[in-house]
């Protein structure tokens, strides 16, 4: 992920757009981007907000809230799919996941399904 622009670019930026420079002309003295010039800009004269504001976005899921209800569901039935426990969220709690987003949040969550061991094949060969 790239960084944030130092903040002392920032403060002679904005500067320069509220001591009456445009917030273009600003971005194109300091090789900047205009959109970013314009977004700081904007931000200083709204809130006063010259700092860098956290990069990324959180990880967070729509069923953080559910989590003891899931992991309830897997306590009780062990051997409940994905698929049913995406029904039982829509039908007890109201809420549509995919199971995409199942799988991924009980991942998170440090369960995991695995297969069960391959068994030995059977002696009986070919019937045909």
């Amino acid at each position: 992920m790239a960084q944030a622009y130092s903040q002392d670019l920032r403060d002679r930026v904005i500067d320069a757009a509220l001591g009456g420079m445009p917030a273009r002309r600003a971005a194109a003295q300091f090789e900047i981007g205009i959109a970013t010039a314009i977004v700081w800009v904007r931000r200083a004269r709204a809130s006063g907000e010259r700092t860098a504001r956290r990069q990324g976005q959180p990880r967070r899921s729509k069923l953080d809230p559910q989590r003891d209800f899931l992991l309830c569901l897997v306590e009780q039935t062990p051997d409940m799919t994905i698929v049913e426990m995406q029904q039982r969220l829509a039908t007890e709690r109201g809420i549509k996941a995919s199971v995409g987003t199942i799988w991924t949040f009980l991942d998170r969550c440090g369960l995991t399904f695995k297969k069960s061991p391959r068994t030995r094949r059977s002696g009986i060969g070919p019937t045909s």
